[in-house]
């Protein structure tokens, strides 16, 4: 395989989708060199900051999220209308530097992976 595209599409902290999307990364990320991040749905809910997790009893899985640059991980792109939708807007403070953008040019960036794995 030669591109892998990992989509979040889940909450942090309400399942454990995130965390284990996040892990396979890290797994992954010796063997595939070209690894793309796709938020989308309530997994834009990944990207932001200042979460307290402490009050539902939760480790804060998403600051390790700031690490992938040490894998050179690099790519990474949220839905622009999942933000709009969840009342957010281009200029939140993110965990990663993302490249938002509109559903159609989402779709291309994720044809051009060989595989899509969806946490």
């Amino acid at each position: 395989m030669k591109k892998i595209a990992f989509i979040f599409s889940h909450a942090p902290h309400g399942t454990s989708f995130g965390r284990e999307g996040l892990d396979a990364i890290f797994s992954i990320s010796s063997v595939v060199k070209e690894i793309s991040l796709f938020f989308i749905g309530d997994g834009v809910l990944q990207l932001m900051k200042n979460y307290q997790s402490e009050h539902i009893l939760a480790r804060n899985y998403t600051s390790s999220f700031s690490i992938l640059s040490f894998y050179d991980i690099k790519n990474f792109y949220c839905c622009e209308s999942s933000l709009m939708n969840r009342g957010f807007n281009h200029h939140e403070n993110f965990i990663l530097k993302i490249d938002i953008l509109n559903s159609s040019c989402l779709r291309s960036k994720l044809d051009i992976h060989d595989a899509i794995i969806n946490f």
